[in-house]
């Protein structure tokens, strides 16, 4: 599907469409669910997902948590306009983002890219609240990769069939639980691989992952987490082989204040697979900061 994902029609069979909103500022359109009362967390999906990724982490936060969970710019059902959206642009955006709803988080939750974006934000508002990885994307790909891969993502991008044809392809009946499978070495339920279903066959929303892709450095982040002076918790999987381990070691090492939880059996999408088990950790983390704050 070359059109844009459209809210009445894509959107209808969205979780938890009634906590969605619209809200337009500077070059992005963006959709945002919000849910539940207390201390504002911001959540942030990964590269290629949308906040759906969230929907059974959400409710079990929202008890005592105000979840705010945006579709990053270009996927989904945001929409942004103005160039490249690099990982400060990415930032910034959403700082714009949480200043035009008036809130301020009391932590970020981040899953994959979503982490690194995280680390940004605090690193550029010089903050020190809470920040929670889940199978965090903080390193560049080791040796050649780190060039290679940004630019075969570069060339995908400005061919303008390529986004076509690979949502052809994931829209073939069953290919997108078997790509799922394949590339995250997790198994979620009926109503996130139907997102996913719709997701992947839609080529806006596959040329805003590869644009995301092309202009990813992580390298500045990596050398500023020694400077980063907040609470961090990485999560990671055990089965996840899209991110090493030993990268998130490093990481974890890196930063002046963080901790590492390992999950058993799980892979890339662990969040999704055991919502409840992921929002205990959060709870956890941040009760346990709280007290010693």
């Amino acid at each position: 599907m070359s059109r844009a994902l459209n809210w009445e029609r894509e959107g209808s069979i969205w979780p938890h469409r009634a906590s969605s909103r619209f809200v337009d500022c500077g070059t992005v359109r963006w959709h945002v669910q919000t849910m539940g009362e207390g201390p504002p967390l911001l959540l942030l999906h990964g590269t290629g997902a949308s906040c759906h990724s969230w929907r059974d982490v959400m409710p079990a936060l929202a008890e005592h948590y105000t979840c705010i969970a945006p579709d990053l710019p270009g996927h989904a059902f945001s929409r942004a306009s103005g160039g490249a959206m690099t990982l400060p642009r990415m930032a910034r955006e959403l700082r714009a983002l949480l200043d035009r709803l008036e809130l301020s988080p009391a932590a970020i939750v981040g899953h994959s890219a979503g982490a690194a974006i995280a680390l940004q934000m605090i690193r550029d508002r010089g903050a020190n609240f809470p920040v929670i990885g889940f199978n965090p994307a903080l390193a560049p790909f080791p040796g050649l990769g780190s060039q290679l891969l940004p630019l075969m993502a570069k060339l995908l991008f400005v061919n303008p069939l390529v986004p076509r044809v690979f949502a052809g392809i994931a829209s073939l009946s069953g290919e997108t639980a078997r790509f799922l499978r394949r590339s995250t070495n997790s198994r979620i339920d009926a109503a996130g691989l139907h997102c996913y279903e719709v997701l992947l066959g839609n080529a806006g929303h596959c040329r805003a992952a590869l644009a995301m892709m092309a202009n990813w450095d992580l390298e500045p982040l990596q050398r500023y987490l020694v400077d980063l002076q907040g609470p961090v918790l990485l999560v990671h999987s055990e089965r996840d082989e899209a991110i090493p381990l030993a990268s998130v070691r490093k990481a974890a090492e890196r930063l002046p204040d963080a901790q590492l939880e390992v999950l058993p059996g799980l892979g890339h999408l662990a969040h999704e697979e055991r919502p409840a088990e992921a929002a205990e950790h959060i709870r956890r983390f941040l009760d346990a900061r709280a007290k010693v704050a």
